[in-house]
């Protein structure tokens, strides 16, 4: 199902795009009749089809609306050592793909082969003649891309376990991309596969300096990424020009194909260029530091939908005036769909789903007045917001082509690589039509309140993670009785805040000696899950959680000003994640106290993530 083409040849390009979106329906029909065929004597869909044809209505009927829990049994088979074949699919598995995290904090796994590398290099490509049928001469430069691979982990199978983006990055198929002139970075490889992220960083930036006039884009994966890698040139662009001014790179480089590949662009002193860094970097602002130290910039690349959505105001007090561009949306799963309107206002970023990449299945949701989604099950009484819900079999599922733009759905995806009907947890919003094929905004991942990176943190395990901490303060006669959140993202790297209303047994307000509280941010951040701690402590992506014990009775004057505001008293509940702008400012007037935690808790997983 997958077309070849020239991502050089921007018509050929757009015509099979144009293609692809005027014929969803029969490409979706295709999709599914190959994945089935190709699989249905696996030992997964056995149990479910039991001879039964493969076609989409016994599929339908048969096959379950799962999540990851649901075939996480099958994938530790896999890794377990246990011959994959046939197990959830025909084709031999090449690796294991892990994703940012479960809400337990374990890193779900996803089986992956050597066609679906074949499947991201052609998405990947799709989005070329996009890009350059709204942004001219592009093929006239390079682009400052900070890409970053991570280490990876052996299963008992001998299968390796890695990020996607990090298989990606250390395939032949990118390392091959030469013949896309659109793929031209400033970053050599080896500085994008080397695992320590202090050099690899350090290197990307120094080499984006030294290219400056011929770099058009720049960006990296996720916004967060980007403004790390800002705050890192805040804290380095001395020293990167001291490299600059001497031709010589950092002695604390110590990674060989890091120090031979930047040497080999350093290539000499160049002391006019070291003066000029110092002069915009010197200044009394960085405001528009991106244009002023890369002037040909013509955009800037990264994930800004979703929970990254909350970096677009500081993006762009560094950018200068250069548009943000989201060019594609996808998971460890599967890639799913290309903005078709790049230079859109971030607001308003929409993705259209390609036809051939999956077969695409919606469970409608529905939005209470409260601005929860929520999801109603047939057949029996239980209304899942976010939790796996018992009687799974009865989800009723719409095609890619029937979805209500305005409608409000959750993802489920059957994939060519041994997925089938899974529930990916997007909410997404269909916003129209691009041909005959839907676009649709990403909302929010289902039960994330928390989130600062590559970070998900749900309310269960929030609700976990204080009332860990608060075992702290209870045995002192102190009572937590309500409790909130929400990322700050003001400073770099940004972190957690949680409002805490604390009284002592007789109802009054109390006063908490630092170093308790201090004891309750770490017990906090050590009872959240692994990828938090990691980010926490060995990526330094996210900093001290931070709890603010406010006065009694704010979270009263918060719920007074949500019934102001239209809320009904019979449905009110306190959010654990605060997003009203109003209501932050009415606690941040009640604060006692503010307190950080003072050590970093260790990233290994708990033995409940195992």
């Amino acid at each position: 199902m997958m077309s070849s083409f020239d991502p050089n040849d921007k018509e050929a390009g757009i015509k099979l795009l144009e293609d692809l979106t005027s014929n969803a329906s029969t490409i979706q029909q295709q999709v599914l009749e190959e994945i089935l065929t190709r699989n249905s004597e696996t030992e997964y869909l056995k149990r479910f089809l039991h001879g039964h044809s493969v076609d989409k209505e016994n599929f339908k009927k048969n096959v379950p609306v799962v999540n990851y829990e649901d075939i996480k049994p099958y994938i530790q088979r896999i890794a377990n050592d246990e011959s994959s074949d046939n197990i959830l699919l025909s084709q031999p598995i090449t690796e294991l793909l892990t994703s940012s995290g479960t809400s337990g904090g374990k890193p779900k796994m996803m089986p992956s082969t050597a066609e679906d590398l074949d499947r991201k290099t052609f998405f990947y490509n799709l989005q070329v003649p996009v890009m350059n049928k709204y942004v001219d001469g592009l093929d006239q430069g390079k682009a400052m891309y900070l890409l970053f691979t991570k280490p990876e982990i052996p299963t008992p199978s001998g299968l390796m376990a890695r990020p996607v983006l990090t298989s990606y990055y250390k395939s032949s198929h990118f390392r091959n991309r030469a013949f896309n002139k659109y793929s031209l970075y400033t970053s050599p490889d080896e500085t994008i596969l080397c695992h320590d992220s202090k050099q690899s960083m350090f290197c990307q930036l120094l080499c984006g300096l030294v290219q400056r006039e011929q770099v058009l884009r720049v960006g990296a994966v996720f916004a967060s990424a980007f403004l790390r890698a800002i705050k890192f040139l805040e804290n380095y662009w001395q020293e990167m020009c001291l490299n600059i001014r001497t031709g010589q790179i950092t002695d604390w480089i110590t990674d060989q194909g890091c120090r031979n590949s930047v040497s080999r662009i350093l290539s000499g002193q160049n002391p006019k260029l070291a003066d000029l860094i110092e002069n915009e970097c010197g200044g009394k602002s960085w405001e528009g530091i991106v244009k002023r130290l890369w002037p040909r910039t013509k955009y800037i690349e990264v994930i800004v939908t979703g929970s990254m959505a909350q970096y677009i105001h500081t993006l762009e007090f560094y950018s200068g005036g250069v548009p943000l561009v989201s060019t594609m949306y996808g998971s460890s799963e599967s890639f799913f769909g290309i903005n078709f309107k790049p230079l859109s206002n971030p607001a308003d970023v929409s993705y259209t789903l390609i036809p051939n990449m999956a077969y695409f299945e919606f469970l409608p949701l529905e939005e209470d007045e409260n601005r929860e989604i929520t999801q109603e099950i047939p057949g029996n009484n239980c209304v899942s917001t976010n939790n796996h819900c018992e009687d799974m079999e009865n989800l009723e599922t719409v095609d890619l082509v029937d979805v209500k733009p305005g409608r409000y759905y959750e993802l489920v995806v059957t994939t060519y690589t041994g997925l089938y009907r899974y529930r990916v947890g997007d909410i997404l919003m269909a916003t129209g039509f691009h041909n005959n094929t839907p676009e649709f905004k990403f909302v929010h991942r289902r039960n994330v309140v928390l989130s600062i990176d590559t970070d998900k943190t749900n309310e269960e395990d929030l609700l976990n993670a204080v009332t860990q901490a608060k075992s702290l303060i209870e045995p002192l006669g102190f009572l937590l009785t309500e409790y909130t959140s929400y990322a700050d993202t003001s400073s770099i790297p940004g972190h957690y805040v949680l409002f805490w209303e604390v009284i002592d047994k007789a109802g009054n307000d109390v006063k908490l000696d630092d170093a308790t509280m201090e004891e309750c941010c770490f017990k906090v951040e050590q009872g959240l899950d692994s990828v938090y701690r990691r980010c926490r402590r060995k990526d330094k992506s996210i900093g001290a959680l931070e709890i603010r014990v406010v006065k009694h009775g704010a979270f009263d004057m918060v719920m007074d000003f949500c019934l102001s505001q239209g809320s009904s008293v019979n449905q009110y509940k306190t959010p654990r994640c605060i997003k009203s702008q109003e209501s932050l400012r009415i606690l941040d007037s009640m604060v006692l106290g503010k307190f950080f935690s003072q050590k970093t808790p260790s990233w290994e997983p708990h033995k409940q993530d195992n």
